[in-house]
């Protein structure tokens, strides 16, 4: 007879700290270590510090091991990572070779990851006080409130879907002792709204869906812009709602989410939980916590959203699944599409992927089956695919870089009663500041090297210089620093230049611009596209305007500078280029209206351009995935990137060879070290080294063979070095 296992006495706890190793703690006085602790954050010594962790772990102490310290608290009573969350964690602590701590401090709202307790998730509305019904209102947003709440108390969510502001207007009413914020139970927010019949199309697809409930699949929506794939999702989301189950939908942007969660309140009837990065601290917690507790029915996020605990999961769906938004591109380095697809698997749910202009590795997905392919190719009810032109600019002169031509177009497009958008993916004034007299350009002093200078950005009408890769900021000089000339030049054009020009062409006609620079405040998004409102209008914006909206006036898409993106080194520029246009485009004659796209290039006969415009995104696709697979780039092959930054180019060369050199001994092709694309950012030389297999198994073999020698070699306390596995950006 075998003897009885030693009993637990410790806890392995993940801690937020860049090392791949398990730290083990004596539990709290008087606790005995137990498996129901896996999951609950501790409170630990850690050196003169104390950090939360989270307990990964418990078994017996090692025998003649070290003195143990003892945890300091124990900071939940149940786990807050359990179950498939937790194991899915796990897997991408794995496959991205992050520090387990690292990954579990991720995913946990900031709010839990500094120890405070899970927030209060009750529903809360307003109510009328008694003194409310002897007084007297003057007309005005205070006594629409008081209207509406006069036949009972009513949730804050179904407040969000009726009123506009009428936060301010409960704080007038609360401070007059008129009304008071009180726990509401219902679960509605007010009578669902029916959807618009599906078409043909539209209804294969759904049907497709609700077939694949019960189990995983993975299902591709692929359909052109404005063919109505929001309606299936919403559909496929009464259909799971209906079964008593939670359904996460992931958007790219968060300016995305107002007009989603709006949407989805007025057709659901539920509550729609937000999730994204410009909600406080203590709104995250409370959507993460309604979701670990089974009553977060629909939940609309970003890219962090994928962190969201699901015990009733029943779909989940990612919106615009071809977007670069979804992969983180520091810290932890993931990209929520991929990690969304594992933990649907591991849930036994449906994963719905949506795009007009599918990733080109989710198309051979469904080209080998792994995917099941759904394809709308038309626009829902009457609107129809917007005209498009191509404008050579050749030998043509530009005003703020519009040509004539598109000043003309704009021009029409407004007198018979339209909007128009203009794209130009450049925020700023103007890309280059420049003394016209003898040649010199304001670069960062930050970011450029003594063979590569690094313009800075003019902003500000030229008042105002701003490196858009380090953040730098000064004022622009009034004369040449070199030379001492009064001839500085604003060169090239971006927004702002856009924006001030049209506003002096059309002086009468609203210009609203859309970029970082206008969108940085809290749902400003929204608010800013809530003023547009019907009229003639012009749009100017970058590429956040590409993607979702639905702007049913806009008869014209203008778009400005493609020329950058034909030729970049990057072997992921002619898709990301194909996929913007496409989206952009998309944005024109969504409703009755019809819409033209006009594309404004010196090169007018691109092999790309003439692709897109003969065969469409698909066409493009087909080629380019040939040109991939000869290549080996994926989504033939597998990459990882090693990057490494110090302030001396030669310790992060040396850091990046002596990894190759181990590298060397596995089965992997190397490329590097090279300079990164961008050779200096913000004081750091940067050097990087390509890994890629046409194996993944291979790829993570050599990486689990190296990486720990990495971690322990002394070069790697001399730079801040990252690995990406999967790296969209080579940059």
């Amino acid at each position: 007879m075998s003897p009885p296992l030693p009993a637990p006495d410790i806890w392995s706890v993940a801690l937020p700290v860049p090392l791949p190793r398990r730290f083990d703690y004596r539990p709290i006085e008087g606790h005995i270590p137990a498996a129901a602790d896996i999951g609950c954050r501790v409170r630990v010594p850690f050196g003169a510090r104390e950090l939360i962790g989270v307990i990964t772990g418990v078994g017996p102490a090692e025998e003649g091991g070290p003195e143990l310290k003892s945890a300091r608290a124990l900071l939940d009573a149940t786990p807050v990572l359990e179950g498939e969350l937790l194991e899915s964690l796990r897997w991408l602590a794995r496959y991205t070779h992050a520090p387990l701590g690292e990954v579990l401090a991720a995913a946990l709202p900031t709010l839990l990851r500094h120890g405070e307790e899970l927030p209060d998730t009750r529903s809360w509305g307003w109510r009328l006080t008694e003194a409310a019904a002897t007084a007297r209102f003057r007309p005005g947003r205070p006594q629409q409130l008081a209207e509406r709440l006069a036949a009972g108390a009513v949730s804050e969510d179904a407040l969000d879907a009726d009123m506009q502001d009428w936060r301010t207007a409960a704080r007038a009413l609360a401070s007059r002792g008129l009304a008071e914020r009180v726990a509401v139970t219902t679960l509605a927010t007010g009578a669902a709204e029916p959807g618009p019949e599906l078409n043909e199309e539209q209804r294969a697809a759904l049907a497709a869906v609700l077939e694949a409930r019960g189990g995983f699949a993975t299902l591709l929506l692929d359909g052109v812009t404005g063919s109505g794939k929001t309606e299936v999702y919403l559909q496929a989301i009464v259909d799971c709602l209906a079964r008593g189950q939670q359904a996460l939908v992931l958007v790219p942007e968060i300016g995305l989410t107002p007009q989603t969660l709006a949407r989805f309140r007025s057709r659901l009837g539920v509550p729609v939980h937000a999730l994204h990065s410009g909600l406080s601290d203590g709104e995250r917690a409370r959507t993460w916590t309604a979701c670990l507790r089974g009553e977060a029915q629909v939940i609309v996020g970003t890219r962090s959203a994928a962190f969201l605990p699901l015990p009733r999961a029943g779909l989940i769906v990612i919106d615009e699944e071809h977007d670069g938004s979804y992969k983180q591109l520091d810290g932890l380095r993931y990209h929520a599409r991929d990690f969304l697809l594992v933990r649907g698997k591991a849930l036994g749910v449906p994963v719905l992927l949506g795009s007009a202009t599918p990733s080109l590795e989710s198309l051979r997905n469904a080209e080998l089956g792994r995917y099941t392919h759904l394809r709308l190719r038309h626009r829902a009810g009457v609107a129809q695919p917007p005209r498009v032109r191509v404008i050579d600019v050749r030998k043509r002169p530009l005003q703020a870089g519009l040509s004539p031509e598109m000043v003309d177009a704009i021009a029409t497009t407004l007198t018979a009663g339209g909007q128009a958008l203009v794209f130009k993916n450049r925020r700023g004034y103007a890309p280059v500041l420049l003394c016209h007299d003898c040649g010199w350009t304001a670069h960062c002093a930050r970011c450029s090297t003594e063979t590569q200078g690094t313009p800075m950005t003019v902003h500000a009408q030229g008042r105002r210089l701003q490196c858009h890769h380090c953040g730098a900021r000064r004022g622009a000089p009034n004369a040449c620093p070199d030379c001492g000339g009064l001839a500085l030049q604003p060169q090239g054009a971006g927004t702002e230049r856009i924006e001030e020009l049209l506003s002096a062409q059309f002086p009468t006609i609203p210009v609203l611009r859309i970029d970082r620079g206008t969108t940085q405040r809290r749902d400003a998004l929204e608010q800013l596209l809530g003023t547009f409102g019907d009229a003639p209008g012009i749009l100017v914006g970058t590429q956040m305007l590409a993607k979702g909206h639905d702007l049913p006036n806009l008869a014209l898409v203008a778009v400005v500078g493609i020329d950058e993106g034909l030729f970049s080194a990057d072997f992921r520029a002619p898709e990301k280029l194909a996929q913007l246009l496409i989206q952009v485009a998309g944005r024109a004659g969504r409703a009755q209206r019809a819409g033209e796209v006009l594309l404004q290039t010196h090169h007018p006969g691109h092999p790309l351009l003439h692709t897109l415009l003969e065969g469409g995104y698909h066409a493009f696709a087909s080629i380019e995935l040939a040109q991939r697979e000869a290549a080996a780039f994926p989504p033939f092959g597998h990459l990882a990137l090693l990057r490494a930054e110090a302030q001396r180019i030669e310790v992060a060369e040396h850091f990046l060879r002596t990894a190759r050199e181990q590298f060397e001994l596995t089965e992997v092709q190397l490329h590097g070290p090279l300079p990164a694309p961008m050779p200096r950012r913000a004081g750091y030389q940067r050097m990087q080294l390509l890994i890629s297999s046409p194996e993944r198994r291979s790829l993570h073999a050599a990486l689990d063979a190296v990486l720990p020698s990495i971690y322990e070699s002394p070069d790697a306390r001399k730079v801040r070095w990252s690995l990406d596995v999967d790296p969209v950006d080579l940059y």
